[in-house]
């Protein structure tokens, strides 16, 4: 824990918001946008309306998301007030009710254990923080290449488009009011309301459209294709972070679960149980397989690269001793050698002189059998020389295989 300026946060809280989000909103309250953002907030908030009615006239109006960025902005607005205040995650009690704090825990939690079951990093399963929090995080306000951000391009497409001032969108921010002046004049004992009610929500509908075709040719469609694209980047991101935060608990303990079912791998009793009673094929494999690959793992084996093993097969075998016989004229250490050797069958060897040994391997191992019995301890030496080679190397590459996440 960092102690520097600790004391002053002991009595106080973070007081987190996401008023940055909302000024952020704020700048793009232009032209029809501004309108659209009021018509939403008049929907959400009229006491009249039922919400079946809300539903349904919410989805008339948003037939161009694109062009009814009020509703997109203010869900956004909604989003993130509810991951604030730990809503997200419904509770049917006072005393189930999640915070922002537990929230951050488990997207915290999730950020180890992904890297711990999977070997990458969590941005790497779409479950990264921006992933869980990239709307608070201002992730429509900065960028990591040479683009524009979202909010920024948004706003010189509204911007372009309102300054054109074209009729059809003259005729939408119409639409857009008198839906708005409508709903605000229903009060608790107002009847009959629905068809005008439908009537004014399918203009607005038809008003959209005809702007939205309008915007299809130069010089706007190019703007037209910019709204589209960033709200498409809107709605894309907050569905990510609804589907991750409401799930964030189930998958957490999913994840631990499985790390707790893997620590008690180490145990033989429980690990055969487990094995027996599994009826998932990668967990049977991974329990019957467990001992094999934990004999086959070896520290001094680790390597990061192609290079690395190389060094380190060297280093092995010269921890051996290996090579053990370097000098083929060594005719007696070569026969020696040989009887060592798990491929040849050295039955007999004892009643065989030296040289008809190395000749008796040769044959066993299929080498050449021509010249001098020098010539033939040569050849033989080298096949049992490159035989230890392969099998050091063979016991690196089970370590490698064991110690590799599959």
């Amino acid at each position: 824990m960092v102690n520097k300026n600790l004391l002053s946060l002991a009595e106080s809280d973070p007081n987190f918001s996401n008023q940055a989000l909302e000024n952020a909103i704020n700048n793009l309250k232009i032209g029809w946008v501004a309108k659209s953002i009021i018509l939403d907030d008049t929907i959400t908030s009229n006491a009249v309306l039922t919400n079946s009615q809300k539903t349904d006239l919410k989805s008339t109006i948003n037939n161009h998301a694109h062009l009814n960025l009020g509703r997109q902005f203010n869900d956004m607005l909604r989003h993130t007030n509810t991951v604030l205040d730990g809503s997200i995650i419904p509770a049917t009690s006072i005393a189930e009710q999640r915070t922002f704090l537990d929230l951050l825990q488990n997207v915290q939690s999730v950020q180890g254990l992904v890297i711990d079951l999977f070997g990458v990093d969590a941005t790497d399963k779409n479950r990264g923080v921006n992933d869980h929090f990239g709307t608070l995080n201002n992730i429509f306000l900065e960028t990591e290449d040479s683009t524009k951000p979202v909010f920024d391009s948004l706003r010189d497409s509204i911007d372009f488009i309102t300054r054109a001032e074209l009729t059809t969108d003259t005729v939408y921010q119409n639409a857009i009011t008198d839906l708005t002046n409508f709903i605000n004049g229903l009060v608790a004992d107002s009847t009959d309301f629905q068809q005008s009610l439908d009537s004014l929500a399918t203009a607005m509908a038809t008003a959209s459209t005809n702007l939205h075709n309008a915007l299809g040719s130069e010089p706007y469609l190019t703007e037209r294709t910019k709204l589209v694209n960033n709200t498409n980047s809107i709605l894309t991101q907050v569905t990510l972070e609804k589907t991750n935060l409401t799930t964030i608990e189930s998958y957490v303990k999913s994840l631990t679960d499985n790390v707790a079912f893997t620590g008690l791998a180490e145990d033989t009793g429980l690990r055969n149980l487990m094995s027996k009673v599994a009826q998932n094929p990668n967990w049977i494999k991974y329990f019957t397989e467990f001992e094999d690959s934990g004999i086959n793992l070896n520290p001094l084996f680790d390597t990061e690269t192609d290079s690395d093993k190389s060094a380190i097969l060297e280093e092995a075998l010269a921890a051996k001793g290996l090579p053990d016989v370097l000098d083929a004229d060594d005719l007696q250490a070569v026969a020696k050698k040989a009887r060592l050797d798990d491929r040849i069958d050295s039955s007999g060897f004892d009643f065989l002189t030296i040289e008809q040994i190395i000749e008796k391997s040769c044959q066993q191992l299929g080498l050449d059998l021509f010249g001098t019995v020098r010539n033939q301890s040569k050849r033989l030496l080298s096949n049992l020389n490159q035989r230890d080679r392969d099998l050091t190397l063979a016991d690196l590459n089970a370590n490698e295989d064991s110690n590799t996440l599959s």
